[in-house]
């Protein structure tokens, strides 16, 4: 809120699958805050990754969902961990299929570095250092019935 100066034009978009209960849970906590209901979409990239045909013959393809034109707006996407970037870049090109924002930040729980891209994260819950081969899964209770962050070993 204090670098967008307020939520006049502020936008929540969480990233299939993680990121929507993240950017709903933000989104209550700025209502909290602010007293003010900030609008929150859901984005799937599925069909934006570079890697689609190495994922799956056929891809689990979610809903996009925006309730807001993102038009001049100040975009903000969320998203459970941050490794290489290509989840945020293909999330980029999700939001600009959409319309021309003012401005797309992005909002992690996690950053476990070992970036590809030149992305970076402009909000971040924790920084947490990891060899590439571990990987980082966060549970939720929305999603996973529990809550924690795990660091599982490659297998």
């Amino acid at each position: 809120m204090e670098s967008n100066r307020g939520t006049d034009r502020l936008v929540l978009v969480g990233i299939h699958t993680r990121g929507v209960p993240l950017a709903r849970r933000l989104a209550e906590m700025i209502k909290e805050i602010e007293g003010v209901a900030i609008p929150v979409g859901m984005l799937d990239i599925s069909l934006y990754r570079d890697d689609l045909s190495s994922v799956a013959a056929q891809p689990v393809v979610n809903r996009t969902a925006v309730p807001v034109s993102v038009e001049d707006k100040i975009v903000v996407m969320v998203d459970d961990v941050l490794f290489t970037g290509r989840t945020a870049r293909a999330g980029l090109d999700a939001i600009m299929d959409l319309g021309r924002p003012q401005r797309v930040q992005l909002a992690v729980l996690i950053d476990r570095g070992h970036r590809e891209l030149p992305i970076r994260a402009d909000y971040v819950g924790k920084n947490l250092p990891t060899s590439a081969k571990e990987i980082v899964a966060v549970r939720l209770q929305e999603i996973d019935q529990d809550e924690c962050v795990v660091i599982l070993e490659e297998q």
